[in-house]
C-alpha cells in the first residue's frame, strides 16, 4: 500500500500578477501536496490584498531573510523582477528549500554559476518556470522527435512576434540590462526557443542579429538568430516586442512530417498539428494524433512535474544543465547580434564578457552612465 504524498509548505516572494495568477492557482490544484503558509512583497498594501484571497493563515512578510528564518519552507517560489531571481534562489537554496522560479532564472552565466554552487553546497535545487515543456502536446511531439517517428529534423522555425508599447516600458525595471537582463531575446521568447530546445536537443552554433526599431530601451525590441543543432537541423528563431499581429510559434519539418504549434501564451492539444510527407501511409499518420488526455501548458503542470521530483529527491526538471543550456542560448545569441560572428555551443565561459553580462559591455550596447 502506497503511502500518501508529503504536504509541502511553500512560501511566495511577490504577490504580482504571476504568483496571483499563475501560482496560487497551480498550488490550488495542488492543494493536497502543498500548502501554502508564507508571502513576501516589499509592497505592504499588495501583500495584504494577496493574503486576503490566499486565505489570512499565510503569514505576511516584507523581508525575504526574515520569511526564510520564520517559516523554513520546503519549496519557495519566486514571481519578482528579475534583478532580484539571483539573490533570492540563493538564499532560499542556502536555508535548504527547493526553488521554482520565474525566467530568466538570472540576468548571466555567471549569476548561473552563483546558484548552481548554492545547489551543490545545500543540496537543494532551483528550477526556472518554462511551463511550455509541460503541457502534453510538447511532451507528445518531443517524444515522436526523439522516437525518430516523424523522420530526422530538418529545418526549424521559432518564433515569438509579440506587442509592448511605450507605456509597457515606462516600468522602471523593464528595458534595462541591469534590472531585466535583456529585451524580448531574455523576456519574451525565451519562453518559445527554450521549448525548441527541449524538442531539438543540443545546439552548436548560433548567428544573429538584434536591433532597437521603436522604443528607447538599453536592449534591444527585436532579435532574430540562425541555429545549428547538433543534429544538423537548421533553425530561424525571432523574438519581437513589435508586431501588432501576436502570435507564438514553434514548427518543425522532419523527413517524414512536419509538427507545428501555434498560441499565444498557452497551448493544448489542439493547438499542434501534424502534416505527413506525400509518401507516409495514412495509418501511420493517424498514430501521431496527441494523446487523450489534455493538459494544458501552464504553471499548475509544471509545479506537479517539479512536486514529484521533490518527493523522489531527484534534481526536477527544468534545472541544473538544462535551465543552463536555456540561458547558455541567450547568451550566444547576444554574443553573435554585438560582434557579428558565430558562437559555439560553450564558449562563452568565464573571462569572456559575455559571461559576466548579457549585454557582454559593447560599447553600442552597455549601459550608459545616467545622470
Amino acid at each position: 500500500m502506497s503511502l500518501p504524498p508529503v504536504r509541502r509548505r511553500v512560501a511566495v516572494v511577490g504577490t504580482g500578477a504571476i504568483v496571483s495568477g499563475g501560482h496560487l492557482p497551480a498550488l490550488r490544484a495542488h492543494a493536497d501536496r502543498a500548502g501554502l503558509v508564507a508571502a513576501v512583497d516589499v509592497d505592504g498594501g499588495r501583500l495584504d490584498a494577496f493574503r486576503a484571497t490566499a486565505g489570512q493563515d499565510v503569514a505576511g512578510f516584507t523581508s525575504v531573510g526574515a520569511m526564510l528564518d520564520a517559516v523554513r519552507p520546503d519549496l519557495v517560489l519566486i514571481g519578482t523582477p528579475p534583478s532580484l531571481h539571483r539573490e533570492q534562489t540563493v538564499a532560499a537554496l542556502k536555508a535548504g528549500a527547493w526553488v521554482l522560479c520565474e525566467k530568466p532564472l538570472c540576468l548571466s552565466l555567471a549569476e548561473y554559476d552563483e546558484i548552481a554552487a548554492a545547489e551543490e553546497a545545500s543540496g537543494a535545487y532551483a528550477s526556472v518556470v518554462f511551463q511550455h515543456r509541460y503541457g502534453s502536446g510538447a511532451v507528445h511531439a518531443r517524444e515522436l522527435i526523439e522516437s525518430g517517428e516523424l523522420g530526422a529534423p530538418l529545418v526549424a522555425h521559432c518564433q515569438t512576434t509579440w506587442y509592448r508599447d511605450a507605456a509597457y516600458y515606462s516600468v522602471p525595471w523593464r528595458g534595462r540590462w541591469a534590472t531585466e537582463g535583456g529585451g524580448p531575446t531574455m523576456g519574451h521568447g525565451i519562453h518559445q526557443y527554450d521549448l525548441l530546445l527541449y524538442l531539438l536537443g543540443e545546439w552548436e552554433e548560433v548567428r544573429a542579429m538584434a536591433a532597437r526599431l521603436v522604443h528607447d530601451t538599453e536592449s534591444e525590441d527585436v532579435s532574430t538568430a540562425l541555429v545549428r543543432f547538433r543534429g544538423g537541423a537548421l533553425a530561424t528563431v525571432v523574438n519581437s516586442v513589435l508586431s501588432p499581429d501576436e502570435v507564438s510559434r514553434v514548427r518543425v519539418d522532419c523527413a517524414d512530417a512536419t509538427v507545428e504549434l501555434t498560441h499565444l501564451y498557452g497551448h493544448t492539444n489542439d493547438d499542434w498539428s501534424y502534416t505527413p510527407a506525400r509518401h507516409v501511409p495514412a495509418e501511420r499518420a493517424a498514430a501521431w494524433r496527441a494523446p487523450a488526455h489534455d493538459v494544458p501548458s501552464s504553471h499548475t503542470a509544471q509545479l506537479g512535474a517539479f512536486l514529484d521530483a521533490l518527493d523522489a529527491g531527484t534534481r526536477p526538471p527544468g534545472s541544473g544543465r538544462q535551465a543552463r543550456r536555456t540561458l547558455e542560448f541567450a547568451a550566444a545569441l547576444y554574443k553573435a547580434a554585438f560582434t557579428g560572428r558565430p558562437v559555439r555551443a560553450g564558449e562563452i565561459a568565464p573571462g569572456d564578457p559575455f559571461h559576466e553580462a548579457m549585454h557582454g559591455g559593447h560599447p553600442d550596447w552597455a549601459p550608459k552612465e545616467r545622470a
